[in-house]
């Protein structure tokens, strides 16, 4: 079994890699390229391009999503006691200890899904600043409500954000890609929605993988576990996200 979820975090890691390096490729370098080519360079180009990128985008979600949800089963939900989820020893978790948790990562994202969706694009920032406050608020109940440890906590919420992540993925950014390549290839103009849903789903993403990164990789160091869970994770959403959003700005200008 050690082996087992050594393996399954091997690939966990791996698939990680490759899905969050995709993500900072699209926003940071193909984007603001396909801006710069012509009409009839891009008929020729992006049905070549994306599509390639797309499903190493996509299987890249898939495997991370699907690995890391294996590992919470492995690393919380299953064993001999409930040292991992817990503080200090507990008996075996049953799923009335665990499943609020569980339940709150899988539907987290249609709840992000339906504030951006609702909203008109105007009032995004008001969805970011809702959205905010309920994932942090979903990290307080699993602490102080549900006695989750620190480090439970933030591998959760880390889920939540991963589940969110991989379902734009497949769910959202796909989809509308593909209709603006069949468009494309239609010689028609692309769909101004699913262009602009595109470019919006993956920026999400990229914003939300930074805080995502610290949560998993970083989990272990004390300099996180020390302090309250709560504001470091209301601190750590919002400086990773702008970490990530000023990147955007630097390497766009720097285009």
């Amino acid at each position: 079994m050690d082996l087992f979820e050594l393996f399954d975090r091997w690939l966990h890691f791996a698939s990680g890699a490759l899905w969050i390096g995709l993500l900072f490729y699209l926003n940071g370098i193909q984007g603001r390229f396909v801006e710069r080519l012509d009409e009839d360079t891009q008929r020729r180009v992006l049905p070549e391009l994306v599509p390639r990128t797309l499903a190493w985008f996509r299987w890249g979600a898939a495997f991370t999503w699907m690995t890391g949800f294996l590992l919470l089963f492995l690393v919380y939900y299953h064993g001999y006691d409930g040292a991992n989820l817990f503080d200090g020893q507990h008996p075996p978790p049953t799923g009335a200890d665990w499943g609020p948790g569980l339940l709150g990562v899988l539907l987290g994202y249609f709840v992000y899904d339906q504030l951006f969706a609702r909203l008109p694009r105007g009032m995004h920032w008001l969805a970011a600043l809702v959205w905010a406050a309920l994932v942090v608020g979903f990290g307080g109940f699993l602490r102080e409500v549900q006695g989750f440890s620190a480090r439970a906590t933030y591998v959760h919420v880390g889920a939540l954000l991963g589940t969110v992540m991989a379902a734009n993925a497949w769910l959202r950014i796909g989809p509308a890609q593909k209709r603006v390549l069949a468009a494309l290839a239609a010689g028609t103009a692309a769909p101004e929605a699913d262009a602009r849903l595109v470019a919006e789903r993956t920026h999400h993403n990229a914003l939300l993988s930074v805080p995502v990164l610290l949560w998993m990789v970083g989990v272990h160091q004390d300099a996180l576990l020390s302090r309250d869970t709560v504001p470091a994770l209301a601190v750590t959403l919002l400086l990773g996200s702008g970490l990530a959003w000023i990147g955007f700005r630097l390497a766009r200008r720097a285009a």
